[in-house]
């Protein structure tokens, strides 16, 4: 559960299955927070990229769909003796039971506990569920299978997220609790095993650095965020990760895995009174501490900034993007998130009816997939579009890629456009709420952010009252393609060539 340079796309299943709920038609909502890894193409040698998908002429098709009848769970909400929020879910399909406990403890605070300390955050997360002071590391890790439970816990940029599953019955749940607040409280931070940890973690960096989409990520982070906390890759650096010692992860974890800056959501088969008497459980012993300070804002970038990075490969990676939203609990800015995020998906949303899929892959042919995201964070996060294409064709294809944001801010999205998109985020809301651990990471995204329960329960009343008007206003108020920061890695530096600097 808590293993090193994963890509983001399969770190932590539960929280993964949070950002579902949060991604669709929703900005994003930071669980990894600005991504240092690659999205992942899976492209297979026989697929012809040129030809249309006939399937999507039926997908497209449907209308005069019934109105979708769904209701939003019931959450409920109180509070430990200790000062720890937490939202409830209680559902008794089936015998589980998911905790979420966050804190706001990622990666932009490594430098606050230690300057050279680029991925502290990451390696306290490895130890956390190493040990105990009681339990060494292989007797946690038969503890653990024995109650048949998965406790794991991940450091991403803007939060340190620890998860635990637990069958409910007495005799497993209660162990359970109790071994994660040991883990919480009596943490083991062994030597050896930081040793270990430690050169894994640079083995792992090294191969990744062989990864140009990687490359690609961590140098548009370096660039849009320069010298701010969010610049760095919260797995740290091939030089800042020997030089984290034992005390640094224990100062880590006495400033910021405290009750003041810790959020709580529990989910499964429990009563009101067992969620209260679980989260106590879990949370009495924490240090008070306190909550960690606010995050710098980051400079905003002035004037659009091409960066390019030698590769030997065939193909170049690109990301293309600017500095975004931050976390907003007032209503009107939520309506306006709900607006972009429908025209986000029209432009640059995974499915194949986006523009820039339309005219990137399926018209010129130059990949297999270009997909836009934002991804909404303490401080402004990264809008980002990421690509990759054959060497020859890369600057073709950034051109047409700023061309066709450029047109659509200039003309704006279609009613036909913006009816299927809104039918298909009102449809596809509901599976987030198919597992209780889609529900427990949503709840977790939720009360870390400090949002209102009306961010889920009115979700599909603000994209009900989204209008063609409404989406045009804001794209155009967030997207800025002259500010844009555009990192390409590849052979050779397309960047130098004379007619792309125009683009600049």
């Amino acid at each position: 559960m808590n293993s090193h340079l994963r890509p983001s796309y399969s770190l932590k299943p539960l929280i993964v299955a949070s950002s579902l709920i949060f991604s669709v038609g929703l900005t994003t909502l930071s669980a990894q927070a600005a991504p240092d890894l690659p999205s992942g193409e899976h492209a297979t040698k026989d697929v012809d990229i040129t030809q249309p998908i006939k399937a999507l002429d039926n997908l497209s098709s449907l209308k005069n769909e019934k109105k979708l009848d769904f209701s939003i769970p019931k959450f409920q909400h109180f509070t430990t003796s200790n000062g720890v929020p937490v939202i409830f879910f209680q559902t008794n399909q089936l015998p589980i039971v998911d905790v979420d406990l966050r804190f706001n403890a990622g990666s932009a605070r490594d430098e606050s506990i230690r300057k050279d300390g680029f991925g502290l955050a990451s390696m306290v997360a490895d130890l956390l569920t190493k040990g105990t002071k009681q339990l060494d590391e292989t007797a946690f890790a038969e503890a653990t299978e024995q109650l048949g439970i998965e406790l794991g816990s991940a450091a991403y940029k803007d939060q340190f997220v620890i998860n635990l599953r637990s069958l409910s019955e007495s005799d497993k749940l209660d162990p359970a609790l109790k071994l994660l607040s040991e883990v919480l409280n009596e943490p083991r931070y062994e030597a050896k095993v930081l040793e270990r940890s430690k050169a894994q973690q640079i083995l792992g960096l090294k191969q990744m650095m062989q990864n140009p989409s990687y490359l690609a990520n961590i140098t548009f982070n370096k660039t849009l965020y320069g010298s701010h906390p969010y610049a760095h890759s919260s797995y740290g650096t091939i030089d800042s990760i020997p030089n984290i010692e034992i005390k640094d992860l224990q100062r880590f974890h006495d400033t910021y895995l405290v009750a003041q800056n810790a959020s709580l959501s529990l989910t499964g088969d429990l009563t009101l009174e067992q969620a209260k008497q679980a989260a106590e459980t879990i949370t009495r012993q924490l240090n008070q501490g306190k909550p960690a300070p606010k995050l710098p804002q980051p400079t905003p970038i002035k004037s659009r900034k091409w960066v390019h990075v030698d590769y030997d490969s065939d193909q170049t990676s690109v990301v293309i993007g600017q500095q975004g939203h931050s976390v907003s609990v007032d209503p009107t800015q939520l309506q306006r998130r709900s607006d972009f995020s429908i025209g986000n998906e029209i432009l640059a949303g995974s499915g194949f009816n986006s523009r820039l899929m339309g005219k990137i892959r399926k018209e010129m042919g130059y990949t297999y997939g270009i997909y836009g995201s934002m991804t909404a964070m303490q401080v402004p996060g990264p809008y980002t579009i990421n690509f990759s294409t054959r060497n020859e064709k890369a600057d073709e294809a950034i051109k047409a890629t700023l061309q066709t944001v450029e047109e659509t801010l200039k003309q704006g999205v279609t009613a036909d456009e913006f009816k299927l998109t809104q039918e298909s985020l009102i449809n596809s809301y509901p599976m987030g709420f198919s597992s209780n651990a889609g529900i427990n990471g949503m709840l977790g995204a939720l009360n870390f952010n400090k949002l209102p329960d009306s961010y889920l329960t009115n979700y599909i009343d603000r994209v009900e009252n989204s209008s063609v008007k409404q989406v045009n206003a804001a794209l155009q108020e967030t997207l800025t393609p002259d500010k844009f920061i555009i990192v390409t890695v590849g052979k050779p530096d397309i960047a130098k060539n004379s007619e792309l600097n125009k683009l600049k």
